[in-house]
């Protein structure tokens, strides 16, 4: 019998969804504009993105998912019924299988409401896996060796830090504080220095464009628009990548200390094992400029960004449906319906 299957990188700013044999088909911001007085959903991905801030009262605009995790149920099972539709079709014959990253993190009720949404969006069978496994595999890492991987996912709500040895997670932190708090660590500063309000896509454009994590002898100047708040008017400014160095600084902080405390918390054997190899940067918080040499430098290990960071973890999930006999173990748990 002909099955499909899909599986999608189920990130707090961008989604992503990957067909065995196909590569990555879909990649779409995780927002959802709702019209609120028929309670019907007007757009989903990029253009419910285009809406923020710009929307009517009848109009509301969400992101579902908070730090990795659903925070509207309805609406993440909406989101994903739409990612099923754009690949399959919505006159489908079979239900697809589906594989969904879900934080190392994740607490059981967490994990039992995405497996939920997704059976419900019209899925045959729904299965999770913690995204450092999935990011370690879509970035090429032999997940299954005796030797200890590093590996360091920074993404939109959380980052995760695993040490990975004979395809489970040896030792693993957590952290809610990613791509999303440096957008509002940018945009505090620019309120507190410049008396200026952005907004979040604003904040996300001057971190894309001319973010960095170490000071750089060039400096980068961006020209930004925003509503002064002292007078209430619009004003531009110019900002520098200094300026956003020293905004996203404490955050960037936080990071670190979670990698440390990872590396504190491994075996001596399989920290011998990542000094020797280096730890490996995915996810979309990798495309930060200059961030494996701030890592390298605060933590004494060499740092290496994966190829193609943010796609790893949504091959990740594709290479783990191709041969999910070779990677049970390492794969949480499955639902049937």
């Amino acid at each position: 019998m002909f099955l499909k299957k899909i599986g999608i990188d189920l990130g707090t700013c961008n989604s992503l969804v990957f067909v065995p044999k196909k590569g990555v088909v879909l990649q779409e911001p995780s927002v959802v504009a709702v019209l609120m007085t028929e309670n019907k959903i007007l757009a989903v991905g990029s253009e419910a993105k285009e809406m923020i801030g710009r929307t009517p009262d009848e109009v509301r605009v969400y992101r579902p998912l908070r730090n990795g995790v659903i925070a509207d149920y309805r609406i993440t099972q909406a989101m994903i019924k739409h990612f099923i539709d754009s690949v399959m079709g919505p006159f489908r014959i079979f239900k697809p299988e589906l594989m969904i990253s879900v934080p190392a993190g994740i607490t059981s009720t967490e994990r039992r409401a995405v497996i939920e949404a997704a059976t419900l969006a019209g899925a045959r069978q729904a299965f999770v896996a913690k995204e450092p496994i999935l990011a370690a595999i879509g970035a090429g890492i032999p997940i299954n060796s005796c030797s200890g991987h590093m590996i360091v996912d920074i993404g939109g709500g959380t980052s995760e830090v695993a040490v990975i040895s004979l395809g489970g997670i040896v030792t693993s932190s957590s952290v809610r504080v990613a791509g999303d708090k440096m957008d509002e660590a940018i945009s505090d500063f620019i309120r507190k220095k410049y008396n200026l309000a952005i907004g979040d896509q604003t904040a996300e454009e001057i971190k894309i464009k001319i973010g960095t994590a170490l000071p750089e002898k060039e400096k980068k100047y961006l020209e930004i628009r925003g509503r002064d708040l002292i007078s209430g008017l619009p004003r531009n400014i110019k900002i520098s990548s200094q300026e956003v160095c020293e905004a996203i600084s404490d955050t960037l902080s936080e990071i670190i200390q979670v990698i440390k405390t990872v590396l504190r918390e491994t075996p001596p054997e399989l920290a011998a094992d990542i000094m020797d190899k280096g730890m490996i940067l995915s996810g979309g918080g990798a495309l930060l400029r200059n961030i494996d040499k701030l890592i390298s430098q605060r933590t004494g290990v060499p740092c290496f960004i994966a190829q193609d960071p943010l796609l790893c973890v949504a091959k990740g999930t594709g290479i783990v449906l191709e041969s999910l006999d070779l990677y049970k173990r390492s794969i949480m748990s499955k639902r049937k319906i």
